[in-house]
């Protein structure tokens, strides 16, 4: 019986997320605990890479804290962002969350549909002239820069954010008590392990969004109960809803 499920992602601030009405219609409990937290580069880190912003005419975001760290960073370092700068974001409510710092106008903001890098290829492909600076994770790969570089244009990736273990107290360790964890990427398994590393599964049940952090789970030497992020369950909301139903009838 699963009563009570840890999810490794912040609690939604909107009342009316489907996790509250799963907890609900099943009456369990969710924890909402973070296992990673984002933590940006100082202006010396920055610096080291001998990357200059006002080099160039456009950014592309694939996150919000992409944009939380491009305009602190640019604050420290005492730049002033051209009113002019374009920016092409994943989807829209990422480009949205730009009005935090900037007026945002139509004719500066693109964005895609399906919050892959793929999507924002033809706008920026019709913006070919802008020089593009991609703010990243210490954590990534080139498939970014792969792309660009086949499709000719002008760009620059930097590094300005990591993700670090938000470690789990002693106290926390010892009075775990859930049910259930739920797993949003590979490197929260990772850190998970760290944290409890003689972890044993048991009647511990495990989820996991997308097959990576499937994967990471059983490399850890443990099994997934279910997977989300497929065609079968394209959200976690839906593999929860169907693993519960099915789960507590037991």
């Amino acid at each position: 019986m699963i009563k009570k499920i840890m999810v490794s992602q912040p609690k939604p601030a909107n009342k009316k997320s489907p996790y509250y009405e799963l907890e609900k219609k099943h009456d369990i409990q969710f924890v909402f605990r973070p296992f990673i937290r984002v933590e940006g580069l100082s202006a010396k880190e920055f610096r080291q890479q001998k990357v200059s912003i006002l080099s160039h005419t456009a950014v592309v975001f694939t996150s919000r804290h992409a944009i939380d760290n491009f305009f602190n960073l640019a604050k420290e370092l005492r730049i002033t962002i051209p009113e002019d700068m374009r920016y092409f974001c994943v989807t829209e409510t990422i480009s949205l969350y730009i009005q935090k710092y900037v007026q945002y106008r139509k004719r500066k903001v693109f964005f895609g549909a399906t919050g892959k890098i793929d999507d924002l290829i033809p706008a920026m492909v019709k913006h070919k002239t802008e020089k593009y600076l991609v703010p990243l994770s210490s954590v990534h790969n080139d498939d970014v820069k792969t792309l660009l570089d086949s499709k000719g244009l002008e760009h620059t990736e930097c590094v300005m954010y990591r993700t670090v273990s938000d470690a789990f107290t002693q106290e926390e360790v010892d009075n775990f008590d859930c049910d259930m964890l739920i797993f949003s990427t590979p490197t929260g398994v990772d850190y998970l392990t760290k944290s409890f590393p003689n972890v044993k599964q048991g009647k511990l049940k495990l989820g996991a969004f997308g097959p990576a952090t499937a994967k990471a789970i059983e490399k850890a030497g443990l099994k997934p109960s279910l997977v989300a992020g497929t065609k079968e369950y394209p959200s976690m909301i839906s593999a929860l809803s169907d693993f519960l139903d099915k789960e507590n009838k037991k």
